[in-house]
């Protein structure tokens, strides 16, 4: 399953509320468009819902706004490929994926450009 959201600006409660009430499995993606809000405040703020976001039986695909700093800025984070395009992750928070501008992903057959 593939689910896309509007911005959450580090507001995830109704997600939560969502995989709790459709059962998501690690195997569901919940792509956000824009302003995610996880690396806001880059300090133990960002790293608390970090770790609240990696307990969740889902994989979260941010597509970067404004309203945060963009990963590929952070030393913490890696590239890796995904559905076919590199995205960046933490490894201890490995269900939280970021895009890369101008990548292609495959979801499914269906083809999206970040």
């Amino acid at each position: 399953m593939v689910i896309l959201t509007g911005d959450t600006h580090g507001e995830f409660e109704r997600i939560e509320e969502f995989c709790e009430e459709y059962e998501t499995t690690p195997e569901d993606v919940i792509v956000i468009l824009g302003d995610a809000g996880i690396n806001y405040w880059l300090n133990s703020r960002d790293l608390e819902l970090k770790e609240r976001l990696a307990r969740l039986p889902v994989t979260i695909f941010c597509i970067h706004g404004n309203h945060e700093e963009r990963p590929e800025e952070l030393r913490s984070y890696e590239e890796m490929t995904w559905r076919e395009g590199m995205v960046l992750f933490e490894p201890d928070y490995a269900n939280l994926l970021f895009a890369q501008d101008g990548e292609v992903y495959d979801f499914d057959g269906k083809k999206a450009l970040v």
